[in-house]
This record gives structure tokens, sequence and C-alpha cells, in this order.
């Protein structure tokens, strides 16, 4: 798989960000806590069914404290819809507590101290550090995985090996809204089955051999979305000058 240039890599993020020009989670949350919760609870469910539970949990508990209080249980009750709610409840808990004893209440900067949280991985910490403190992180979940690999963007045999190769190659310019243009790329468009190339804005960088639309819509699609060409312009042959003869002989030579 040939490997992506510097200006196809800047051209691949510009389209995404043109696309979605306000990068932003769809995980509804009120502070760095209530993130901090919302990311926990949607390891293995959708952004949407976390959304539907989380409220009612919110307006009774918005910090650690309060977390506290509502006890295990009604946490479980009160997210029940969601996968595996019994021992996301019973992190939570568990890491409020840490929040309290370890940390004065507060969600820390730091990705070390938030992987030692209950329920807390790398993904995790990443995405609260760049959501809630804008840390120029990328979370690599299972859509930026796929995106990753599929495109060539920053193929790698693990999300760590992934993330490292997007850190690697993501232009500083659009590094803090990398994760979210790519996790709803492939949420919404580089789909697990079936990729939505007809639609795709990077159709024509990707490096993916099974797309699902044929040669010339991408070369369509190309020339509707490419703000510049991405080969380097031929350079023109000089004309040479014409000789600086006196007029009397530049005319007789014009009507030669």
């Amino acid at each position: 798989m040939r490997r992506f240039s510097k200006r196809e890599v800047a051209e691949f993020y510009r389209r995404l960000s043109a696309s979605r020009p306000i990068p932003q989670t769809e995980l509804e949350f009120i502070n760095p806590f209530t993130l901090l919760v919302a990311v926990v609870l949607s390891a293995q469910a959708t952004d949407i069914g976390v959304n539907r539970a989380t409220p009612a949990l919110f307006a009774l508990a918005d910090g650690p404290g309060k977390m506290l209080a509502l006890g295990e249980e009604r946490v479980a009750q009160l997210v029940r819809t969601i996968g595996l709610y019994r021992t996301k409840a019973r992190n939570i808990i568990a890491l409020s507590r840490m929040l309290i004893d370890e940390y004065g209440g507060t969600v820390p900067r730091d990705r070390e101290a938030l992987e030692k949280l209950p329920g807390v991985g790398r993904k995790t910490a990443n995405v609260v550090l760049n959501v809630a403190f804008g840390e120029p992180t990328i979370a690599v979940d299972t859509h930026i995985f796929r995106v990753g690999n599929r495109t060539g963007l920053a193929p790698g045999k693990t999300p760590l090996a992934v993330e490292q190769g997007l850190e690697a190659v993501t232009p500083a310019l659009y590094k803090h809204g990398a994760h979210h243009w790519l996790i709803l790329h492939g949420r919404y468009v580089c789909k697990a089955r079936k990729p939505d190339c007809p639609v795709c804005a990077v159709a024509d960088l990707c490096r993916y051999g099974a797309k699902t639309v044929i040669a010339e819509m991408i070369a369509a699609r190309a020339q509707a979305v490419t703000a510049e060409p991405l080969v380097e312009p031929k350079k023109r042959r000089k004309k040479a000058p014409t000789p600086n003869l006196p007029r009397k002989r530049r005319r007789e030579r014009a009507g030669a």
C-alpha cells in the first residue's frame, strides 16, 4: 500500500474539516466529570444509547459526591438500557470514590492519572483530555481503527499502533479535531460492512482496493472537492527572448 504524502494527508483532513467545520463529540455532558462517566458508559455501546440514559442520571448526579450518594444499585437502574450496565455502574461508583479520595473531587488533566481510574483505558483518557481539556489527543476506537487501516492513512495492527501513526502524520493544524473528524467519518461514511464511497469526500485519496463506486465517479468527486491539484505543476519552458534589434530591422524581419 502506497504511503500518503504530506500533501495528501493535509488534503485528506482539509476535506473532512470542510464537511464538518465544528468537530465535536456526539456524547452529551455537562462538565468533565459527566463527560468521563458518559465515555465510560459508551464502551461497547452507541452514543445514541448513552445519550438516552444519561440525562436522568446527570440530573441527579453531576459530580462524584452526588454519584456516590446515589449508590451503585441506583446508578445501575438509571443506566440499565446500556450494555454491561452493572459493571459500568460499579466502575462509576469506584472512580467517583477515587476522584474524591485522591484528586479532591476533580477530574485530573493527566493521562496516567486518568488511566488509573476504574473502567478508564487509554481511549477514554484520550477522549477526556481532548474534549474536556482541549488536548490534541487522538482516541482510537473501532471506527478510527477501521478508517486508519482501510484508507491507508495510518495502518496498524493495534489501536495503539494506529494512534501513534495518526499522531505522526496528522498536521498540527488538524490534530485537535482529528479524533472527531475520523470517528464521524467512520460512523457515517466509511462504515464497517459497506463503506459509502459514492459520497466520500476522500475517495480518490483512499487506498482501499474494494471501493463501492466506479473509478469515473471517484474522479468526478475529486474534481468537485479538491482545492488544488495534488501533483506538482509542470514548469513552463521559457521562450527565447526576442533580439533587441533596431526598429527598422524589426519591421524588415516581420515583413520577411
